[in-house]
């Protein structure tokens, strides 16, 4: 079983659009960050981690060719927005994608998909369907199998997850103490570290890297990047056993 980071971008991406910084203008492959998602690949099935806009590209890029189930984190555009293409699922399977969430992000997806939930008002064959299911405490997808839990986003609570030694925490700015006792002998942590500067509602990176210490991960991989970030000169000041990730990262999972 394995992990890849589809995306490690913040909400505005890498490059930004009218930044001419050295990171948005970087020849490095690994500063070009598109907004966050991860697949995550069993034997058999795969679990998708949240539907950012440039979800097509993301799967066409890594040759994903399934995904069984979507799990949203929480519903902020850069988190959802690329749900339409899972259309292309629904096509190669003919059933609805199970769509995993909290109650109140599922309702944004009826909300802001309203027109994969009613009648068709004229003859289409683009539609996407999905099959709403509210998260619990774990999501099983064929041979994969999640354990959820809350972290806070600012205010917000919005789900984690752990997969055997991994575990993703993408847009959190605080870990509370059942969460934490979740991330304890982890073989990798992904975890956000949007900018060098605090944030009210993401881990910067003085805080993730004291997070990362405390958690004791052996390998941790910071997500959720802005062009704050120059991949190489980064990793080469980060602590051992933490690093950047990049897009199309592929981290291996131990159970």
């Amino acid at each position: 079983m394995e992990a890849v980071i589809l995306g490690c971008g913040t909400s505005h991406g890498v490059p930004m659009v009218a930044c001419d910084c050295p990171v948005c203008t970087s020849n490095d492959p690994r500063n070009h960050r598109t907004r966050c998602s991860v697949a995550i690949l069993g034997e058999k099935s795969t679990l998708l981690v949240d539907a950012p806009p440039e979800l097509r590209l993301q799967l066409v890029r890594e040759r994903i060719r399934r995904v069984d189930a979507v799990l949203i984190t929480h519903s902020h555009a850069d988190h959802i927005m690329g749900l339409d293409d899972v259309r292309r699922f629904n096509e190669l399977t003919g059933a609805p994608m199970p769509l995993y969430g909290q109650s109140r992000a599922l309702q944004d997806v009826r909300r802001v998909f309203q027109y994969a939930f009613e009648p068709p008002t004229q003859e289409s064959g683009g539609l996407p369907s999905y099959e709403l299911r509210e998260a619990g405490a774990q999501v099983e997808v064929g041979d994969v199998r999640a354990e959820l839990f809350e972290v806070l986003h600012g205010k917000l609570p919005v789900l984690a997850l752990r997969v055997g030694d991994f575990a993703y925490l993408t847009d959190v700015s605080e870990i509370g103490e059942p969460a934490w006792e979740r991330l304890r002998g982890l073989g990798t942590l992904v975890m956000d570290a949007t900018r060098r500067a605090p944030h009210p509602s993401h881990f910067h990176l003085e805080k993730a890297v004291e997070v990362a210490k405390a958690l004791g991960a052996r390998q941790t991989y910071f997500t959720h990047l802005s062009h704050d970030y120059d991949y190489e000169a980064t990793c080469a000041e980060l602590p051992g056993g933490i690093d950047l990730a990049y897009d199309g990262l592929k981290v291996p999972i131990q159970p």
